[in-house]
């Protein structure tokens, strides 16, 4: 890793951490760095040097090559891809939260594994908020029956709501689609469903962090704001960074 590229991570953790504390409403924001496709050496010394505690890792199995790596005394590891059940093993015993819980069978798969080891998952339940069909997620009118029946799951924990806003939508795209998702966090909040504890709104990445942190959110998840464009494998579209 080159000093100009520590230098250029530098910076870029600088401009956002003050467009953050400019746009943030409320409570304490989580910065959470995106970090498919980075290298260990790189998220080790941006934990170290430049003060990033949270990572969010896309896929099971670069996880588990990264993990023996990772100064795990200084992060906190969530998984924050789409999430096959038949990955779950691969990925309980090295995260401290899901973020995208998107049907019973996964949050069942979830529940049983995390279980064999003493645990209870905190998870977040995917919204699918602008209807896509390539995304993973529930749709917002079906949020709340879905939390309801996650929240009977041993093993996991509900503590919040995640969604993705179509890529490259306009800010007042971006503003309507977090706007509904905080919505639906507050009423979700407010029926108090035994169990489910409505702590985190993890909205917004980088090309849309501002507009979430506007509508709300209190974790925001950035991978090439922080690292730099990184390329992408062909035929990819559910994109989380």
């Amino acid at each position: 890793m080159t000093e100009e590229y520590k230098s250029f991570i530098a910076n870029n953790l600088n401009n956002i951490r003050a467009r953050i504390r400019s746009a943030s409403v409320g409570s304490d924001v989580i910065l959470l760095a995106a970090t498919k496709t980075v290298d260990a050496e790189v998220i080790n010394y941006a934990a170290r040097e430049l003060g990033i505690s949270y990572i969010g890792e896309n896929k099971a199995q670069e996880l588990a090559e990264k993990y023996p790596l990772l100064d795990k005394e200084r992060l906190h590891i969530h998984f924050i891809g789409r999430l096959q059940s038949n990955k779950v093993r691969q990925i309980v015993d090295k995260v401290e939260m899901i973020h995208s819980l998107d049907s019973i069978s996964l949050a069942r798969e979830i529940g049983k594994r995390s279980a064999a080891i003493g645990r209870v998952m905190p998870v977040l339940a995917e919204i699918n908020v602008a209807r896509e069909a390539e995304k993973g997620g529930v749709f917002p009118e079906d949020a709340e029956d879905f939390v309801r029946q996650a929240s009977e799951v041993a093993g996991i924990r509900v503590s919040g709501l995640m969604t993705m806003a179509p890529a490259g939508s306009s800010r007042s795209e971006y503003i309507e689609y977090f706007s509904r998702v905080r919505e639906l966090f507050c009423r979700i909040s407010a029926v108090r469903i035994p169990g489910v504890f409505m702590e985190t709104l993890s909205m917004g990445m980088s090309e849309s962090y501002t507009e979430a942190l506007e509508c709300g959110a209190n974790l925001v998840r950035l991978g090439s704001a922080i690292f730099g464009k990184r390329p992408k494998p062909d035929n990819v579209t559910d994109k989380r960074v």
